[in-house]
């Protein structure tokens, strides 16, 4: 059977018997123009998201970069750290986020990108949309987003469960890299089906990258 076979009719719902979180209105992302990289594992999200973010602040915008995988390594190349996770600190505090400060889980890198690393629940267990969320919601009470243009989520590799697509409620852009094996088509056909289920309705827009091979839905 064909990953595409059984695309939702279903747009920004999900599906039955599903636990996952729902887009709280009161943490949507207004204001910046917000993009989410998915793909295979190891296809180059990162590096992708990394150049994204720093072609954007060439042109004088102020960029986000969040990076949604537990290995806490997109913006790597852009601070030559790893930082710790957004979940970890809030762990550390008992979740009490007006005890930390921005500096606490935003690291600034290459030319000016706010960096952040959002982690992923323990193996088994939680949800990554919960993360997701915690970390837009934190990002909101420390007015981070106010003065952002472009917001960059880079997702953990070809998961489509209803958690690592929160990231597509806030997107106004999904962009999927991939390559010419079955793999990475394999991926992009799930991940095209998880933008199609999340998308309201007349709002797909999705990018299929690589190079200048770009096709626009």
């Amino acid at each position: 059977m064909s990953p595409r076979d059984d695309i939702p009719t279903r747009r920004g719902e999900d599906g039955d018997g599903s636990v996952q979180v729902r887009l709280d209105p009161g943490v949507r992302i207004e204001g910046a123009r917000v993009f989410a990289i998915y793909g295979k594992g190891g296809i180059g999200k990162s590096t992708t998201s990394s150049n994204l973010s720093v072609a954007f602040s060439m042109l004088g915008r102020r960029v986000l970069q969040i990076g949604c995988d537990p290995k806490h390594d997109s913006t790597f190349t852009l601070t030559g750290r790893l930082q710790p996770t957004v979940i970890d600190i809030l762990k550390d505090v008992d979740f009490h986020p007006e005890e930390l400060r921005p500096e606490d889980f935003v690291t600034t890198g290459f030319n000016g990108v706010m960096c952040v690393e959002a982690g992923g629940p323990p193996a088994g267990t939680g949800c990554g949309g919960y993360v997701v969320g915690q970390t837009v919601k934190l990002l909101k009470q420390h007015h981070l987003l106010e003065d952002t243009d472009v917001v960059i989520f880079d997702v953990l590799g070809d998961v489509v469960c209803g958690g690592f697509a929160a990231p597509l409620q806030h997107a106004d852009r999904a962009v999927i890299v991939t390559a010419n094996d079955f793999d990475s088509i394999y991926a992009m056909n799930r991940i095209i089906a998880a933008v199609q289920a999340k998308a309201p309705v007349g709002e797909n827009r999705t990018t299929i990258s690589p190079g200048s091979h770009s096709t626009h839905q």
